[in-house]
């Protein structure tokens, strides 16, 4: 029998039993775990409101074993609050959905249980922090999530320089198949001609330029935001259930 204390954000939740869920997180150290609550869903439950999606919690495990992640699931057994960012995202409905697609996100580019995956943590922090504060528009900071969730997993996009052959950029064309932007020579089918104004956006989310993202005309986030949507589809090899309600 083992304790384990990991900071975490909340994923999801499902019901068990009556009274009980399983609740995924995203941790620091452990990566995606999930683990049972027991009682939370009681009325006099003195943690269960901590433990709903879009939280960032302390929290205290109780595993059978050495190791937190075996063969069952281990037991949530203290919950303290670091951030509620819940509180600011809930309520307005273009937070919320890009919140639930920043969620499932991490969750599909975290697979494995218990492997580490620090800078994905980090990421999905900051990305619902800035959300709950409303510093930038909801679909910015949700694309800014997704080109940079990709960059740490090993698929950041070309955004200049031809991903084939080098070319130096900037290129015409913009392939998901092939990586980015690719000259005319590499040029494959499905190449789509995107706006220079859409291609420099997602280089400024990608890079944190946040002053130009926030001054592009709504046609070109628009344009970006299919071209995220596309290449993000691409590599997860099936879409996202949540990024469907986003923007409607």
């Amino acid at each position: 029998m083992s304790l384990f204390r990991d900071d975490g954000i909340v994923l999801r939740t499902q019901k068990l039993g009556e009274a009980d869920r399983i609740i995924t997180f995203l941790t620091r150290r452990y990566g995606r775990v999930r683990a049972v609550a027991r009682g939370v869903r009681r009325t006099k439950s003195k943690f269960g409101a901590r433990l709903e999606p879009f939280s960032h919690v302390d929290v205290q495990y109780f595993a059978r074993g050495s190791e937190l992640i075996g063969r069952g699931l281990p037991l949530c057994t203290q919950t303290e609050t670091i951030a509620a960012y819940g509180s600011g995202i809930v309520t307005d409905y273009d937070r919320y959905t890009a919140g639930t697609a920043m969620l499932e996100t991490a969750e599909r580019f975290t697979d494995h249980e218990g492997q580490p995956a620090v800078q994905q943590y980090l990421l999905l922090v900051g990305g619902l922090r800035t959300l709950a504060r409303g510093e930038h528009a909801p679909r910015l900071v949700l694309d800014a999530f997704l080109l940079r969730s990709l960059a740490v997993n090993g698929y950041a996009p070309s955004l200049g320089d031809c991903a084939r052959c080098g070319m130096p950029g900037p290129n015409r064309f913009f392939s998901v198949a092939a990586g980015g932007s690719v000259c005319g020579e590499c040029r494959v089918p499905g190449s789509v001609v995107p706006s220079a104004e859409a291609v420099g956006l997602l280089s400024a989310l990608l890079s944190g330029d946040w002053a130009s993202a926030d001054a592009c005309e709504g046609r070109h986030v628009r344009e970006g935001s299919s071209l995220v949507s596309a290449y993000l589809h691409w590599h997860l090899e099936r879409g996202l259930r949540s990024l469907r309600y986003v923007g409607r």
